[in-house]
């Protein structure tokens, strides 16, 4: 049996990222860099804190839907707790998740540039995200509470409860802000600083991931702020906007909130798709199959994404012709992600595919994914829609497109880039015993969510009638094992930081991109010369990855 990480030498002439002596020191070194590896690691330290934080109030969520009637907090708490772990799990976690980690820490990297294009600003959008994260933890201790609105802060329980909605507002507000520098600095690096010969259809297609969604984060995000600012001062000054006690429109809000929200939900989930697209063909050890076509499809889901956004109001009150519309884009936009599911598809097809632990997180997401879209595509069917409509289907649905998607990607990403981020080896046996609890708790938790939402279960209730109890039972046990599956992947992950086995090899897993080409940990400035492209990627020469393969699950 060999060793779980192959060590060869290394040019060793400069210090890795981890261990370059810059003008700060220490903490300080950290906490004041413009490396945009640091930042990224920087971005991975809060964005895993707020997601144990997240993760921690579902289950406590899930423990008092176990059973009828009160079991552990009672209904004002319990409508507290979904609204914090929605605002967490949303804007402090899923939206910035990739594009923030591993964004930032690869992207100049596989476009051959040695750093984003402000790397300031960078710095300044990862600072704004700590604020933004600090006032939503604040809401918790300050008096009256976190906000009980529910994430999407509808009116006009927003303007009438006297929790802390302004201090949520603002959490929100701010989070924006650091999405949009990020989605600038990506836009800009993309254009101005690719390396000579990488033309667009050289590029990765992470690369083009992380280019779309940036467009959706500039264009988006800006809507999102004015909505919650017009919150605030109404709120503030009481002046009719949005609550129709003072003369307002509550749809309104509704149009202005999800102009910007379904877009966001692209946000989370084009990213992903693009870290799907980087792993597939290394551990398929095939060449990616329809490459135009896959890139193609980010821009058009990123599109045809921001004009469907009235299909979550089809039971507030719309005219024929504008249900029309919105049920036909919403059919439309599902073409570009199945474009992508059969290429990735295509791609495994007759390949020697490794079940390595990044590529079973992938595979999963292939079907889980593909469970959260078809359920999305039902929901674009009005008389679908209006029975479904404020379920607990959509409880189910939402988490098999955002955790099932993008949260499995995520750690598909970890698994695939950590030895290269960090120069360590995670237990290669663990991570696969965490990955099987991680995707029966997955299915055990949310499936049943899908069936008693269509059985009539509404969604945000504290309560529910003995019909729909076997169903949240089996969900709660189901958040146990998925509880138990992240702790033993996180935990594997992080003693591996500590204790181990090193990795000095450029290409521990034989991929293509630019990555693999440099060291294990990256230099300060990625490269010591600019490199010169000559193909392009994930054209497979047969590499095999100078480490034994995993064995097959």
């Amino acid at each position: 049996m060999a060793s779980d990480a192959a060590v060869i030498e290394t040019n060793g002439n400069e210090p890795s990222y981890l261990d370059y002596k810059g003008k700060h020191s220490g903490i300080k070194g950290w906490l004041l860099s413009t490396d945009h590896k640091r930042i990224g690691i920087l971005y991975m330290i809060g964005i895993l804190a707020f997601f144990f934080v997240g993760v921690f109030l579902g289950f406590l969520m899930r423990l008092e839907l176990i059973s009828p009637g009160e079991t552990i907090v009672s209904a004002e708490t319990y409508n507290q707790f979904f609204t914090l772990h929605g605002v967490i799990m949303i804007f402090l976690f899923i939206i910035p998740g990739i594009p923030a980690i591993f964004g930032n820490f690869f992207l100049p990297i596989l476009i051959g540039a040695k750093d984003v294009a402000f790397p300031r600003l960078n710095l300044f959008s990862w600072y704004l995200y700590l604020t933004g994260g600090t006032l939503a933890l604040l809401s918790i201790v300050m008096p009256g509470g976190p906000a009980d609105t529910g994430w999407t802060f509808y009116i006009p329980y927003s303007v009438r409860t006297d929790t802390n909605v302004i201090l949520s507002l603002s959490a929100a507000f701010i989070l924006g802000f650091s999405s949009l520098l990020t989605g600038l600095n990506f836009i800009t690096t993309v254009h101005r600083l690719r390396a000579p010969g990488m033309t667009w259809f050289k590029m990765p297609l992470s690369v083009w991931s992380f280019y779309a969604t940036a467009w959706v984060q500039v264009l988006a995000t800006p809507i999102i702020a004015i909505t919650l600012m017009l919150v605030a001062i109404e709120r503030l000054f009481h002046i009719g906007i949005f609550d129709p006690a003072l003369g307002g429109d509550p749809v309104l809000y509704q149009h202005l909130f999800w102009i910007y929200s379904h877009p966001a939900v692209y946000i989370m989930i084009i990213p992903a798709m693009g870290i799907v697209s980087e792993i597939i063909p290394v551990f398929a050890h095939r060449t990616i199959f329809g490459y135009k076509f896959i890139a193609f499809s980010s821009i058009a889901i990123a599109l045809f994404g921001s004009l469907v956004w009235a299909h979550h109001m089809f039971t507030a009150g719309m005219s024929d012709a504008g249900q029309l519309i919105f049920s036909l884009l919403t059919m439309i936009v599902a073409i570009p992600s199945a474009i992508k599911v059969f290429n990735w598809v295509a791609t495994l097809y007759k390949g020697s595919i490794d079940l390595a632990t990044p590529m079973l997180y992938v595979l999963a997401f292939i079907f889980l994914f593909s469970i959260g879209g078809l359920t999305g595509v039902m929901q674009g069917v009005i008389s679908i829609d209006i029975q479904l409509h404020d379920t607990a289907f959509i409880v189910g649905h939402f988490h098999y497109v955002m955790f099932g998607g993008t949260g499995f990607a995520m750690f598909a990403a970890f698994h695939y880039w950590m030895p290269k981020m960090f120069g360590k080896m995670y237990n290669r046996k663990l991570a696969k015993i965490a990955f099987w609890f991680i995707f029966i708790g997955f299915n055990f938790l949310y499936f049943p969510m899908l069936v008693m939402g269509w059985l009539g279960m509404p969604r945000r209730y504290y309560d529910y009638l003995p019909q729909f109890h076997p169903y949240h039972l089996i969900s709660t046990i189901g958040s146990w094992i998925l509880i138990i599956g992240l702790i033993i992947m996180f935990y594997n992950l992080f003693k591996s930081l500590k204790s181990g086995p090193i990795v000095t090899e450029k290409n521990i897993w034989g991929g293509e991109t630019l990555e693999w080409q440099i060291d294990s940990p990256p230099i300060h400035e990625n490269f010591t010369e600019i490199p010169v492209i000559e193909e392009r990627p994930y054209v497979y020469k047969d590499n095999e990855p100078p480490v034994e393969k995993e064995e097959t699950v």
